[in-house]
């Protein structure tokens, strides 16, 4: 897959394909059927599929101080698209100029003279252009006039009728609910960061935990959860059961969140590494202990328990869109 981050003066071979249009945070079920129609919609045109996304994220232009609440940060979406077979992910500079075009600029500036688009597909509640003036309406009848077609994808839905949305889901990371999240992503939401050293109070109790720097990406319920930790291992990542600690260490009088993974059976060292975690299942909320006596037997029980859980998860279930 080629990741092209620009859209002008491109040569023939990134323009022309069929393209679909979207945020894709977290790319969940919902938007992996607007992937599929646009791959259905190049295989049958015989051009190449592609989608468009924005970095940094529109709310996060605008709103640049507000909380971290990205599922996906651009990397991993590139990542899970490949994944799915897109031949092309265009990652669209979201700046003050681009965000200062209208709608109709935007279709003729960067759809049609920059990408030369064929065809477009996009969600029922896409909008684009400043002021958000532009929807699937506004690029039909855009399409009409400048030669390539549009299909509106209607809203997924779940069995009992919902829609699945990124604001949901986003809802169900930060009340810890990560099964719920994957219920609707179509694998286990995970978070990926640089590992960092920390005060290795963890290896002094026995349990060496891997810091891992999280960087904007949006955080859980702070706790204790049943995760797999992904380790690079030359192209490939390789998985273990593990188990993460998202707090704030109040028994250290901590400030800031960290995440603290202790990997099982593991014995390498994973400073400067990016390491994946994949969020399964909440276990505990953070609390505050007497003593190292009774933080250790309290790790010994949230490692039980991630075991306990994590062997009713297979591997493969939550690493198939992971790789």
């Amino acid at each position: 897959m080629r990741i092209i981050k620009q859209y002008l003066n491109l040569s023939s071979s990134c323009r022309g394909a069929a393209v679909a249009l979207g945020n894709f945070d977290g790319i969940h079920i919902g938007h992996q059927k607007v992937v599929s129609e646009i791959k259905k919609i190049a295989e049958h045109l015989k051009i190449p599929s592609a989608v468009m996304t924005f970095d940094p994220h529109p709310r996060r232009f605008f709103q640049p101080s507000a909380p971290p609440f990205e599922m996906t940060p651009t990397h991993v979406k590139s990542r899970h698209l490949k994944s799915l077979g897109v031949d092309i992910h265009y990652v669209m500079p979201f700046d003050k100029t681009f965000a200062s075009l209208i709608a109709q600029e935007f279709v003729e500036n960067v759809l049609v003279s920059g990408l030369g688009v064929r065809h477009v597909a996009a969600g029922y509640d896409f909008v684009f252009g400043k002021g958000r003036k532009g929807d699937v309406e506004f690029l039909k009848k855009s399409g009409e006039g400048c030669g390539f077609e549009v299909t509106l994808v209607p809203a997924v839905k779940t069995d009992n009728g919902k829609v699945y949305s990124s604001t949901v889901i986003r809802k169900h990371i930060v009340e810890g609910r990560p099964r719920e999240a994957a219920d609707s992503l179509g694998r286990a939401w995970e978070i990926e960061g640089e590992v960092v050293t920390g005060d290795q109070r963890g290896r002094q109790m026995g349990f060496p935990t891997a810091n891992v720097n999280a960087g904007v990406s949006i955080m859980p319920k702070l706790g204790v959860y049943a995760v797999w930790a992904g380790v690079p291992e030359g192209k490939l990542t390789k998985w273990y059961k593990a188990v993460v600690n998202v707090g704030r260490r109040p028994t250290f009088d901590g400030e800031g969140v960290t995440v603290e993974t202790h990997l099982f059976d593991y014995s390498g060292d994973l400073y400067g590494k990016v390491l994946r975690v994949a969020f399964i299942d909440f276990i505990r909320p953070e609390l505050k202990f007497d003593g190292l006596d009774s933080i250790k037997a309290q790790i010994l029980d949230d490692c039980r328990a991630a075991q306990e859980i994590l062997d009713e998860v297979p591997f493969n279930d939550i690493t198939a869109s992971l790789k």
